[in-house]
């Protein structure tokens, strides 16, 4: 759907490529935004009945001081969820997007298509998705968990990485396990993907059993790394974050075999 066709009920608000809030509240009715002196320049649907406006400045009482993390934290199900990460990935490609990569013309709305495009030159620009892929480790009753230089102290989380061009998936799997902790894994499984708007990545989440080597982590991504059981887990990732469904699901599948 075009930006000049969104007829959404309800709506997200965004303005350099962050979307905004009022008091503790995401989501507006479209008939309560006339009041707010939105000044609008681009519209798109987020999901049936949902959509996303584009505001060329912040109205007096919106802000930014929710972080999308806080607001992905706080969504009440897998649908909000999903909506909130769309509404912030389109916020994110609209404002990178203004001008045109190849020329420099000002990106205009493409008439059919989610895409901007250039007035000059014609290159079409629809929004960008980085596919990443995420694992977890399985040895044994054990899983491995590593920490990241980014991390807060203390919280460990599963493997991940982008896959390269010309890579499949499983390929980076290997190559980024091998990369960041030295060892080689077997038997990969397919989990589940998410959407991870930091800003535009598909996390593609595998299972994978230990095969050889020992720990080493890189130094420079992974500082630390061990292999963890169900009675002694670190800090870990958010429950609605897919490093922790991984987590949570390997675990759950040994408590249903000791019951």
């Amino acid at each position: 759907m075009t930006a000049m066709q969104c007829r959404a009920e309800r709506m997200y608000l965004a303005c350099e490529g962050q979307l905004l809030w009022q008091a503790d509240v995401l989501e507006h009715e479209f008939s309560r935004l006339a009041s707010l002196n939105l000044e609008v320049e681009a519209q798109f649907e987020v999901e049936d009945g949902y959509g996303l406006a584009i505001l060329r400045r912040v109205p007096e009482g919106l802000n930014t001081n929710v972080g999308l993390r806080q607001a992905l934290a706080r969504a009440q199900d897998e649908a909000a969820f999903t909506r909130i990460a769309r509404a912030a990935q389109l916020a994110t490609w609209f404002d990178q997007h203004r001008f045109c990569g190849r020329c420099g013309a000002a990106m205009q709305a493409h008439v059919r298509d989610l895409a901007r495009c250039c007035p000059d030159c014609h290159l079409v620009q629809y929004p960008r998705i980085s596919p990443c892929i995420i694992v977890l480790v399985r040895r044994g009753s054990e899983c491995l968990l590593a920490r990241a230089s980014r991390f807060p102290p203390g919280r460990f989380s599963t493997l991940a990485g982008f896959i390269e061009a010309g890579e499949s998936a499983e390929s980076a799997v290997r190559r980024e396990i091998m990369e960041e902790v030295g060892i080689e894994v077997e038997n990969l499984e397919y989990f589940a993907s998410q959407s991870w708007p930091f800003p535009h990545q598909l996390m593609i989440g595998f299972f994978a059993d230990y095969a050889s080597g020992e720990l080493k982590p890189d130094d420079e991504e992974i500082v630390e790394a061990g292999w963890f059981a169900r009675d002694n887990l670190p800090d870990l990732p958010p429950p609605f974050s897919i490093s922790r469904q991984l987590i949570d699901h390997f675990f759950a599948g040994q408590a249903e075999v000791s019951d």
